[in-house]
């Protein structure tokens, strides 16, 4: 099977187009256009989707989420496949799997699920662990009984567990044994991010040119800029080599500083959406691992406190509140949904709509809001033929 979309806007990295068609299959993205050359190509297609104007973009990719609909990555295969659905029905089509700080034992445990579960869905990027190698003092939700110092052996049991699923580890580079342990999982292919740190200017450095290159949500869980002790976040900035996180849901990072983010670090900005359990699901009582969390009106904290937990931020709502609140291009935005995160994971056949690259397609209403979602040139979330007008053969 394989699917056209014509007269759609297409939105990608390489810029706008009006009038664009794309033919795609589990192949990949086989021809794309303007105008009327898609009747050329109808009688290829399983479907055919005539977008009506409709905003037409790579699928979204998330390096850093916890769980949606009720459901936490942390709670079993079971969970991640109910989480990942609700992620995939708002245009995340590549995740990647983060799990909170917790004993070695239960991350070996979660990290061999991910494993499992990446044999069965190749729409799972593999795992990123979230601790425990982090700072005690920039702990944020993280249970302080679960974090630890890297130790070889730590490294080596980690490693050994995940399989070779793992795709990313958050670690503070200021304990001690960190700057070791960022080397020795660099050289394992894993991506290395500083976060949940107290790092200094120098510190972050170091622990780039060890290996490290993604900064874990930043300005959370961090020291903000001081002109006299600059931190993490102007070693980030001044690195190209350094790709940073954001959490843009109007809680977590100021409006006017993701538009400085934006601007100092151009192309190397991915948005995340740090969910937890509560996103696309109700406000209440949840847990993030071993830790409650409490959501009301949508802001995630930890029970009996004002420490945010995590988000329930999907990527739709990201792009949203990027471009309409945040004031960035529509072109950037969706940069850091796409192709800066595929470049994070060293992907290089996915984030654009281009011939070779996969088919996964996000088409949106002129509010960025979903109306369908393709992976591997199938639909996961199909247009109708109120929305879009799809044609089924």
């Amino acid at each position: 099977m394989s699917v056209l979309v014509h007269d759609a806007r297409r939105l990608d990295a390489d810029g706008v187009v009006d009038g664009f068609w794309l033919l795609g299959g589990p192949q990949g993205i086989v021809e794309v256009g303007t105008g009327d050359g898609w009747r050329a190509r109808a009688a290829d297609a399983g479907t055919v989707t005539d977008a009506r104007g409709a905003w037409l973009t790579p699928g979204f990719l998330d390096l850093h989420c916890h769980g949606a609909g009720g459901a936490s990555f942390d709670d079993g295969i079971d969970a991640m496949r109910a989480a990942l659905a609700v992620h995939r029905a708002h245009g995340t089509t590549r995740t990647v799997v983060s799990l909170v700080s917790a004993p070695l034992p239960a991350l070996g445990a979660s990290l061999a699920d991910v494993a499992d579960l990446c044999a069965d869905d190749p729409l799972v990027l593999g795992a990123h662990l979230e601790g425990p190698f982090l700072s005690p003092e920039r702990r944020g939700a993280h249970d302080p009984d679960a974090l630890r110092s890297p130790t070889p052996l730590s490294v080596a049991d980690l490693l050994e567990s995940a399989d070779g699923r793992l795709a990313q580890i958050t670690i503070a580079p200021e304990l001690p044994g960190a700057l070791t342990a960022i080397e020795a999982f660099a050289v394992e292919g894993i991506i290395v991010a500083v976060g949940h740190t107290d790092a200094d200017f120098d510190t972050t450095h170091h622990a780039f040119d060890r290996g490290a290159r993604l900064v874990t949500h930043a300005f959370n869980a961090m020291p903000g800029i001081h002109h006299r002790s600059p931190g993490p976040l102007p070693a980030a900035f001044d690195d190209d080599r350094v790709t940073l996180e954001l959490i843009v849901d109007g809680l977590h990072v100021d409006p006017a500083v993701v538009q400085l983010a934006f601007r100092a670090a151009p192309g190397r900005i991915a948005l995340v959406t740090d969910a937890m359990a509560a996103a696309g699901a109700s406000d209440g009582h949840y847990h993030l691992g071993s830790r409650e969390v409490d959501v009301r009106d949508g802001r995630a904290v930890l029970e009996g406190t004002d420490t945010l937990a995590g988000s329930t931020l999907t990527q739709d709502l990201a792009l949203r509140i990027a471009v309409t609140e945040c004031g960035i291009d529509p072109v950037d935005a969706i940069r850091a949904l796409t192709l800066t995160p595929a470049t994070v994971l060293g992907r290089d056949d996915l984030g654009l709509l281009r011939p070779g690259w996969t088919a996964d397609l996000v088409l949106l209403g002129e509010g960025f809001d979903v109306r369908a979602v393709a992976a591997d040139g199938s639909w996961l979330t199909p247009p109708t033929q109120g929305i879009s007008g799809t044609l089924r053969r």
